[in-house]
Parts: structure tokens; sequence; C-alpha cells
């Protein structure tokens, strides 16, 4: 596709002077504010000038910067007591397993409903109690509570635990005669709550909380905390749940949570829980995905994440939840198989996906503020990963649909500063959906075929209010500069001190100016492994990932001798043992 030029005539002078690199990217630099922050940072700290900027960036000022550094959860943990039928959720949970009650849960099908099902099945384990899990089959049953699965579980349990879903699931919660049900999710709520005993949602429209960035395992976590509190009201303990952080970690960055506040913390700690292989399904699954150094939010999001979703989408719904769940080695090593093959499976059904909602989007237009596709046959167990790339390749809100007869299910991903689930939720209530909802950067929806192009105009234009559309390519918003042998090990370990980096927190870019391509060699059918020089002598390892899928890796590949600007996030290569600083290529651009 032809990427739009960039519009704003006033912008700051681009950095390196790219104002159109070999991905169509305006390169971009910090301004005047940052670096006056950053340069006070240094003087005040005595940190490295580039973690400075990193920190400047996230708006740290220097006071902060200590505590930023080493986010501690005992002090960004907030009291669970603040959230909407919190206490009301933790006494009747507890009451359930000291009475022994039959305890059923209701989770959705991907690594948040997964992960919150496996944290209330290990505390129940813990306490000596059993669970039934019951997660609904993604083509059969959709998303979400439905009445003859509510009705069925009620006939059998005293207690529902509905988790990463039931916000919205009026009817179907109301099915479950005989049982009570507690919902624990984060998905928009609408005007009214569904028929529980409690529901625990900091997306609540009558919620007055700042932890909307929580995702459904966050909150799961916090009702455990409430119900730990209880127990040491009654001069009992309960399980340690700094031990159960690992799954709070995977699902706030395979859910795409904002990494800032509270998740930081989480996801922190969770990865050093993580590095002790403890649970058997991820260390099952790590083996499997060959991750053998300690895990970053990288790996949750590119590598775990996805196995683990792989059974809801095109496999058994439960297989994920199961693997996260299970204290058996055996059951562990044979489900993180069946996922890793399942995974492959996806991959190869979303390319031939993409190819076509891609072909059909560029057929459209993408230069409106919504991209989108449909098509019947579409898996909709990859809907939305299309979705994910659309966005990506567009910088818009994207919708990908596949329809079976009439009857279309869809999922969208949205950009920074476009709330995508409360515009999916307007359609809902305007009778344009049969069914939507979701949150700022994701949503699912259901609509027949007669009502899909207004369906689309309507979100579209919904979108353009937020101000969807209104850019072109995305910038590369980059750090600074950096020179070669400035990119050391030393460096790297204390740039990755503010992270961990995922979503709302960008990892810190860095551009190196007029390099020299002294090795070039592709890495499979789309990957690009190169080595970088420079005039003095420095040399620089590089790996750029999916280069051939666009002109990055063309350019590169036949360079001629000549110069580029580089731009991409540094990383410690661990390879063989030896430690050795890398570049993530992410562009470039002729010197």
């Amino acid at each position: 596709m032809e990427p739009a030029q960039h519009l704003d005539r006033d912008a700051p002078r681009a950095l390196l002077d790219v104002e159109h690199s070999a991905l169509g990217r305006r390169w971009v630099g910090p301004g005047p504010p940052e670096i006056r922050l950053a340069e006070a940072t240094a003087q005040a700290t005595g940190l490295p000038e580039p973690l400075c900027r990193t920190l400047a960036r996230r708006g740290v000022r220097p006071e902060d910067a200590e505590r930023f550094l080493a986010p501690a959860l005992r002090d960004l943990l907030p009291d669970p007591s603040t959230l909407r039928d919190m206490d009301r959720a933790a006494e009747r949970f507890l009451a359930a397993a000291e009475r022994g009650e039959r305890i059923a849960i209701f989770a959705d099908y991907d690594v948040d409903g997964g992960a919150s099902a496996a944290l209330l099945i290990c505390w129940l384990r813990q306490m000596g109690r059993p669970a039934t899990l019951y997660i609904p089959d993604r083509i059969d049953e959709g998303y979400g509570p439905n009445a003859p699965a509510m009705r069925k579980l009620a006939a059998g349990h005293d207690l529902i635990v509905c988790v990463d879903c039931g916000t919205l699931s009026h009817d179907a919660i109301a099915a479950a005669e005989g049982a009570e049900v507690i919902v624990l999710d984060h998905h928009l709520g609408g005007e009214t709550l569904p028929p529980a005993l409690a529901v625990v949602n900091p997306n609540r429209q009558d919620e007055d909380s700042a932890l909307g960035h929580l995702c459904a395992a966050g909150v799961v976590f916090l009702m455990l905390v409430a119900v730990n509190r209880l127990m040491r009201g009654k001069g009992r303990t309960g399980p340690d749940l700094i031990g159960f952080l690992d799954l709070v970690a995977l699902a706030t960055v395979a859910d795409v949570a904002p990494l800032i506040g509270v998740n930081r913390a989480l996801v922190r700690q969770g990865l050093a829980v993580m590095a002790r292989r403890g649970r058997p399904g991820l260390r099952a699954l790590s083996d499997v995905a060959r991750l053998d150094t300690a895990p970053a939010s990288y790996h949750l999001g590119f590598l775990l994440g996805p196995r683990v979703n792989a059974g809801g989408r095109i496999g058994q719904a439960d297989l994920g939840a199961r693997l996260l769940a299970t204290d058996d080695e055996a059951e562990a090593a044979a489900l993180a198989q069946r996922l890793d093959a399942l995974n492959t499976e996806r991959r190869e059904i979303e390319a031939r996906v993409r190819e076509a909602a891609l072909a059909q989007a560029e057929a459209r237009g993408l230069d409106a503020p919504l991209v989108w596709a449909a098509e019947p046959g579409w898996h909709p167990g990859v809907v939305g990963i299309v979705a994910s790339r659309l966005k990506e390749a567009t910088n818009r809100p994207a919708v990908v649909i596949g329809f079976e007869g009439d009857e279309g299910k869809g999922s969208g991903r949205s950009v920074p500063g476009v709330d995508l689930g409360a515009a999916v939720q307007r359609l809902a209530s305007e009778g344009l959906l049969v069914k939507g909802g979701g949150h700022r950067m994701a949503a699912g929806l259901t609509v027949m075929r007669d009502k899909l192009d207004a369906a689309m105009a309507r979100l579209s234009e919904l979108l353009a209010k937020q101000g969807a559309g209104a850019t072109g390519p995305h910038d590369l918003r980059l750090e600074g500069l950096l020179m070669t042998p400035a990119v050391t090990v030393e460096l790297i370990a204390q740039l990755e001190k503010a992270g961990p980096f995922g979503a709302g927190a960008p990892a810190p870019r860095f551009a190196l100016p007029a390099q020299r391509v002294l090795f070039a060699k592709r890495a499979g059918e789309t990957h690009l492994r190169l080595t970088f020089g420079d005039d003095g002598g420095g040399r620089l390892d590089a790996i750029a990932f999916g280069a051939f899928e666009g002109p990055l890796g063309p350019m590169l590949e036949a360079h001629a001798g000549a110069r580029f600007h580089v731009a991409g996030r540094l990383e410690i290569d661990s390879w063989g043992g030896r430690n050795r600083p890398k570049l993530r290529l992410e562009d470039a651009a002729p010197a």
C-alpha cells in the first residue's frame, strides 16, 4: 500500500531529517520539555542520559525516578474495597470455600479468562476445595455466559463465579436459578447490571475508582487479597498470593492492558515469579516455546500468550485454563504440546485470512477512520489477531468479521486515544448489532449481514468523533540518538529498569546514524539478520523480524555499500551463554 504523506507542516524537524523512512514513517525525537526534564533528571540522579530520556518520555519527575525504577507492589496495590461489590464478593466466596459449597467458574476462552480461572482454582486447591471449570466454545456458544450453560451449572452448584465476562449477561445470569453468581470482570458495563450477587468491575458505569486499566485477572487477584484479609481477621492464613502473580502478569500483558500504575508492579513481580519456573503449566509451555532466558513482557505477549490462546481460538476452549491451573507435570507437558501444535495451525489459518482481509481493506481504502473487512468462512478464532495486524499496518481502528450464513462474528482492535469498546456498545444499543462490547482497545461484536454496511458506517462515524483517522502513518517516536560504542550490555540493563514495556509503556527506541551494513542474511522466509558498523570501528548485531513482509528487508539486503540511519529497540542477546548488545531493528532510512 502507498503510505500517506505526513501533513503537519508545523511539526518540529524530524530526527536525522527522516521524513519518510523505508516504512513510510517520520522519525520524531523528544521535544524541548522532555529534553529539559531528562537533563534535570540526569543532574539530580546521576542516571545515564538514555535512561533519563526514557523516564522523561513517561513524564517521571526527578524526585520520583527512584520509586519508578523499583515499583513496589505494597506501595501501589490499591485497597480492594475501593471497588464496588468487592466486600460482598469476597465474603461470599470465602463462605463458600469454608462451608465446602459446590463452586463453578465460568471463564472467557482467552488468556485473561484462563488465568483468572486458574487463580481461583489454585487458591481453592490450596484450601482443599475443588471447583468446576466451564469455558464456552467460541463457535457454538460464543463469548460470555449463556442461559443453557448457566442453567445447567446452577442445577449442580451453589455458587457460580464468572471471570472476564458477565457484566452484560443479564438474561444468562437470571437463568442461574438456585445458585448465586459473582461477576469479576473488566469489560465496559451498561446502564444496568445483571442480577448477580456482586458485580466487581472497575469499568462499571457507576464505578469511581481509578482502576479501569486492570485486566480481569487483576480484579480476581484483588478479590483474593480481600479474601485473605478476611481470613487474617479470623486468625487464619490464606494461600500465599505472591506465587500467583505469574498468572496475573501473563494475563495483563496478553490482554494488552496498559502497563501503568499497579499493572507495572504486578507484571514486574509476576515476571520474577515466572522466572523461578514453579508453575508446571508455564514451565512446560516455556519449554515447548523454546524460551531459554528469563521471561520478559515480550515473551508473555508473543510466545506464551498466543499458545495459551490457541485452544480457545481453534481447538478445545478449556485447554489454556487447564494448563495454567494444573499441578500435574505429565498433564502440563501433554497440554503444552497440544497447544503448541494448535498455535502452529492457528498461524496458518491467520496468514490466509490476513492476506484476504488486507486486500479487501485496501480495495475499500485505508484513509477512513475505520479499517474493516468481512467474508464468509473466516474462522472466528483468528479475526481478532487479523484485526490487530490491520490496526498495526494502518494506525487506525480495525474490525474483521467472519460470516456463517447471515450472522457475522467479529473482533476489533483500537489505537491509543480511541475507545472502541464504548463505540461498539453504542452500536448494539442502537440496534445495528445483535450484541457487542469490550474495552478501550478491543471489542467483539455480532452483526447480521443486512446491517453490516450501516453498522460499519456508523462505527466509522463514532470513531471519527474521537479522532480516529486524523493522522497519516504513525510517527516513529524515538528517545534520541545513540552512537554504536555507547550501546553496551550495561546500558541496556539500565534501560530495562524502566520496564516492563508493553501497551501504554512502549519500550525505548533509539536511532543510530550513518551505519554501514557489514553483514546481512535472511533468517527463515521473512526475517533478516544484520551486523552494522560505523566509521569508528563500532559494530552492532541486529535482527529485523518480518523485514521481507515489507520494503525494509529488500532495501537493506541490496545495500550496495550504502549507509543507513537505523532505529529500533535495544536488547541483550544471551545466546550461547554470553551476553551481547543487540538491536531489534524496526525501521531504516538512507543516510
